[in-house]
């Protein structure tokens, strides 16, 4: 994808979103939109930001410059602006009918907050719509602990509503001052604390469930997959650190390297390394059919052992990763396991992917697990109960992110998947922008691939904490991630065209959901993690995350938009449920 699009696309937002603020100060719209947003009815207060506004400049914006034909990107925009202004029309007429009924405004802050949601959610359904997607693939499920489930949810939501209630309510210096300094801005503690305390509660579930469960004395033979392609320069190093774990592990340890079409030594160099080990026994495969998917599929099949650990050809395990991994499969309810993929250290990425990963691997990821939301495992080095990965089929062959579709297919069978933030193995992070950039495209279409291919989950009346929950928070946290960088050049142009005497954009609300919030959940997720060492690269974090919004926006436009849309029906599950082909056990008491 030309480096262009995305700077044009800017630049194209910033001129329509301009000419659009202008009119509405000129006040010639006043008589209908008084709010200087396409606002209707009455209201009470003021918003951060004109959504509304910013929501339609972008979508045409990004119409303009979404791969595809012609044709297809004014259907594009034709869809996503209609359904989008579809939805404003629905919200006004209720805040008009509410007005009629109880005499009182609704806040404006409030419709514009259900507008911006609205905006995110008909983007990334429209996306999936009419982007070229994967095929979608019935997920067979299997027995849920929902009844547990929701009692958890449940419990932790109201432990955390308290908290985050008293906390908006309550005057309070320490808040007053984070406030202040828009750590937790002027919306208020509430909405940010509320997350941050029902989060951090399903984080210590999930480590009391996992030390509940886990045997140190469990060490079953294994079978390590390491797919391969023109890894010449890392995979002696690779195979020489499993060779170091499995001497650690002390129990039989089989390697199977895939050569998967390489066009330099990596086939002899792994040869010769194999030999050279005390530890394993190994072999190398070779497939030529391109592609990681093909190649895991074949160390499926020659894999000996009833489990099965894939490491990617440029990660390092520790000595004790295996040992700590294979602990949590002594409960037999366990389909997979992974770990926190820490960065090597000294490239220029590696102090804000340090932070990424404890966050999202080693907080979120565990919490998640405590509530069966966990959708997504780190391909870099997963281990699988053999009977699992057999009952789901095979990696899924022409997408981005077949690791998280696998693991997500395991967890609804009935599973249970989860990250031991214990394991923190070695992985590779880019050292330059042009391969960080080609890496974060793949990553984060990802999100869009994996919920056409599943979208069943979505869809469908069946209820499933990753299909009606996780996967649709995912598709508009990517959708956020992807208009930020916009958002923020939107609020600068508010901010100098709008006269004194209209309410100007938030500042202190808009830094809060920027940096703030996210700042105090990596804080937390830090501290949880026992490594404060890395509270030195939050700053580090905050430009990457950055980074990060734009290559998200990029990967948005990097993905071709067809002439024909796919038809999705929610509460519809477009095939029978059917149960597990192999029902996982009962889970150990």
């Amino acid at each position: 994808m030309a480096l262009s699009r995305a700077p044009a696309l800017l630049l194209t937002f910033a001129i329509l979103a301009l000419l659009q603020l202008w009119v509405f100060e000129l006040g010639h719209l006043d008589h209908i939109f008084y709010a200087h947003d396409y606002v209707l009815g009455p209201y009470v207060g003021f918003s951060a930001v004109s959504i509304r506004t910013f929501m339609l400049s972008f979508f045409v914006a990004f119409s303009i410059y979404a791969a595809g034909t012609a044709r297809a990107r004014i259907l594009f925009c034709l869809d996503v602006c209609l359904r989008y202004i579809a939805l404003c029309l629905i919200l006004d007429m209720g805040s008009i009918a509410l007005f009629a009924y109880t005499g009182s405004p609704f806040p404006l802050l409030a419709i514009q907050v259900m507008a911006g949601f609205a905006g995110f959610a008909v983007f990334a359904f429209v996306i999936i719509r009419r982007g070229a997607m994967p095929s979608p693939v019935p997920v067979v499920r299997g027995h849920q602990p929902n009844t547990r489930t929701f009692w958890r949810l449940g419990l932790t939501g109201a432990v955390a509503t308290i908290v985050s209630t008293w906390a908006a309510l309550t005057p309070n210096p320490l808040f007053d001052e984070l406030r202040r300094i828009t750590l937790l801005g002027g919306i208020g503690p509430g909405i940010i604390l509320l997350l941050l305390v029902w989060f951090a509660q399903l984080y210590v579930i999930a480590i009391f469930e996992r030390n509940r469960h886990l045997r140190r004395d469990f060490r079953p033979p294994i079978s390590i997959i390491v797919p391969a392609h023109n890894e010449e320069y890392v995979i002696g190093q690779t195979i020489q650190y499993i060779d170091r774990a499995a001497a650690y592990y002390g129990q039989p340890v089989e390697v199977i390297v895939i050569d998967n079409g390489s066009q330099d030594a990596t086939a002899e160099i792994a040869r010769a390394t194999i030999q050279t080990c005390r530890a394993i026994q190994g072999a190398v495969l070779h497939v030529g059919t391109p592609g990681k998917a093909h190649a895991l599929n074949e160390g499926v099949m020659r894999a000996s052992y009833d489990f099965i650990v894939r490491i990617d050809a440029d990660t390092h395990v520790r000595e004790d990763n295996l040992a700590l991994a294979m602990q949590n499969f002594a409960d037999p309810s366990v389909g997979a396991v992974g770990g926190v993929p820490l960065p090597p250290g000294g490239g220029i990425f590696d102090p804000g992917r340090r932070v990424e990963v404890i966050v999202k691997h080693g907080f979120y990821s565990p919490a998640l697990s405590a509530a069966s939301g966990l959708v997504g495992i780190p391909g870099m080095f997963v281990v699988y109960r053999a009977e699992a990965v057999r009952s789901v089929g095979q990696f899924a062959s022409g997408m981005n992110g077949e690791d998280t579709d696998f693991s997500l297919r395991i967890a609804e069978l009935g599973y249970r998947t989860l990250v031991d933030q214990r394991i923190g193995y070695v992985s590779e992070v880019p050292t330059s922008f042009a391969h960080l950039r080609e890496q974060r495209l793949r990553w984060f279409r990802s999100v869009y691939h994996v919920s056409a291919r599943a979208h069943s989950l979505i869809s469908s009346s069946n209820f499933s904490v990753r299909g009606k929950l996780v996967l649709p928070y995912m598709l508009l946290n990517t959708s956020r991630r992807a208009m930020m960088m916009p958002l923020v050049a939107f609020g600068v142009l508010e901010l100098l065209i709008t006269s004194a005497s209209v309410a100007l954009p938030h500042w202190q609300a808009i830094v809060a959901v920027l940096i703030g919030s996210p700042m105090l959940a990596a804080a937390l997720a830090i501290l949880a993690n026992n490594r404060p060492r890395a509270l030195l690269s939050l700053p580090a974090y905050v430009l990457f995350r950055a980074l990060r919004s734009w290559y998200t926006l990029e990967s948005a436009l990097s993905i071709p938009i067809m002439s024909t849309s796919t038809r999705i029906q929610i509460g519809r599950d477009p095939w029978p449920q059917s149960p597990p082909p192999n029902p996982r056990p009962e889970e150990a008491a």
